[in-house]
């Protein structure tokens, strides 16, 4: 079996990341991450074919001195390192000539990195599938450097797939990934190259615009109104094919004008999501703290709320979820447990689901809760809670943030993993609804 270019072999191996409903679970709202330069053609056509963003993962090859495309180790971002000592003892290398080679690999690898993302962060990987892609594995020393440092940048899941790898390379590789996906694993193999009829070698330029190309954002049709709620108006968005709506409940302090929640709902309407951002309490009974922390007041009003929004036109049929910052995550949780509630997702942003205590049990949605790396506090409390859930669950925490995730990066990583987490849940017919899968 033989590629005609990595073009060609990124559709094939695109194919063959969906060919199993377990395959295809792993490649559901995932991120795709390339490595430079070979690794980016395939990966264009993976990320295209999922719908799934694009980044690069730079590492560089450190290899023998007399043969530099054998690999006797490589180096990545973040300080990855790999040594193949196998080859090092083989090749006869001294620490001296393999430190003078990685030198080398480690200012090309700078420049590279500089050039390719261009001032851009790269994108959050916390908590999200990550499917490392390359053109082909050989020895596996760069393979494994990329694996490393997407685990390092918070991966929860690793996934390497290749075009081509020798039959053994699950062996050679045992535990860089969680799972592999190869379309060829030929037992005679001397290097990828000789898999493809055009191994031209990728240019930078090529890397530039494959990767301007793939994360164009598209054009976004969002429909807004408002709809009167007993609190205030509503803030209604809807997309122009929504799979879903999602119901933001504040929290304390807050309201339907906070910033940090409309950022997330912009972010879900990328997934075509629809959203209602509202008050759960009056102006002057937000002045009081004791109904601020009322998680039953709270919640009765967002099980009346949703109530509304089910009736509502453009939204009616939709499946629904609940996203809940702080007292809201409470008020979200609440809400779940009541007997016609029957939300597909909850999604908890620095909440104080302990206040919901009483109700945990009886909450059927998966949840999911992220918390602030330094709001320590707050992470126990999530600890402790879902710990007393019943349903599908998962605890994210964002390496480094406060409560209301304002570091760089930090509600970025919260919108990503709200994101994904109700655009793989709210998709399925939800009882008393008519839409279909989608």
């Amino acid at each position: 079996m033989h590629f005609t270019d990595r073009t060609e072999a990124g559709r094939r191996l695109a194919a063959a990341l969906t060919d199993t409903p377990a395959r295809a679970a792993d490649a559901r709202n995932a991120v795709v991450v390339a490595l430079p330069r070979g690794g980016v053609p395939v990966a264009v056509e993976v990320a295209a074919a999922l719908g799934a963003p694009l980044d690069v993962c730079v590492i560089r090859k450190v290899g023998v001195p007399e043969q530099p495309e054998l690999a006797m180790g490589a180096v990545g971002e973040d300080g990855a390192r790999v040594v193949n000592q196998t080859v090092v003892d083989m090749a006869g290398i001294t620490p001296e000539q393999f430190a003078a080679v990685e030198a080398r690999e480690r200012a090309e690898l700078a420049r590279r990195a500089a050039a390719y993302r261009e001032g851009r962060p790269p994108v959050p990987l916390t908590g999200r599938t990550v499917l490392v892609v390359d053109d082909g594995v050989a020895t596996g020393s760069t393979a494994l450097a990329a694996c490393r440092l997407v685990r390092a940048r918070g991966a929860a899941r690793v996934v390497l797939a290749v075009p081509v790898a020798p039959s053994d390379w699950t062996s050679r590789l045992a535990g860089a990934a969680d799972a592999f996906v190869a379309v060829h694993t030929p037992s005679r193999f001397m290097a990828v190259g000789e898999f493809y009829q055009d191994f031209r070698q990728t240019t930078d330029d090529e890397v530039l615009a494959a990767l301007e190309q793939a994360n164009r954002p598209r054009h976004l049709t969002v429909a807004t109104h408002e709809l009167a709620f007993p609190t205030g108006p509503a803030a209604i968005a809807v997309p122009e094919h929504p799979i879903g709506v999602v119901l933001f409940a504040h929290g304390s302090g807050s309201g339907r004008r906070s910033p940090r929640n409309r950022q997330v709902a912009e972010r879900l309407h990328r997934e075509d999501l629809a959203t209602v951002l509202f008050d759960l309490l009056t102006p002057s009974e937000a002045e009081d703290r004791w109904k601020v922390f009322d998680p039953g007041l709270l919640g009765g009003r967002l099980a009346e709320a949703t109530r509304t929004v089910r009736r509502h036109p453009p939204l009616a049929g939709l499946p629904f979820g609940y996203f809940g910052a702080s007292t809201g995550a409470a008020a979200a949780l609440w809400a779940a447990a009541e007997r016609d509630a029957e939300p597909g997702a909850i999604v908890s942003r620095g909440g104080r689901p302990d206040l919901a205590r009483a109700r945990l049990p009886l909450v059927t949605a998966p949840t999911l809760l992220i918390v602030g790396g330094a709001d320590q506090d707050v992470v126990e409390l999530n600890r402790q809670a879902r710990s007393e859930l019943r349903c599908e669950s998962e605890l994210q925490v964002i390496p480094g943030a406060g409560h209301l995730f304002e570091e760089p990066g930090a509600l970025e990583a919260v919108a990503d993993l709200a994101a994904r987490w109700f655009a793989g849940h709210l998709t399925v017919r939800q009882p008393g609804g008519d839409r279909p899968e989608h």
